[in-house]
């Protein structure tokens, strides 16, 4: 019999020492102001057209 596989859960702590990690490597965060997404805007019309036919 195989063992089941152990859950991957991330707890606070565990998402804090990733994040100290991250900064201290050099690595930055970008604060995105309230209201934005952040992404950029890519052409093309993101609407879906449904052909019934």
């Amino acid at each position: 019999m195989s063992k089941n596989p152990v859950k991957a859960t991330l707890t606070t702590a565990m998402i804090e020492k990733q994040t100290a990690a991250f900064l201290k490597s050099g690595g930055a965060v970008e604060y995105v102001g309230k209201g934005k997404s952040g992404q950029f805007t890519s052409t093309g019309s993101k609407q879906i057209n449904l052909k019934v036919g």
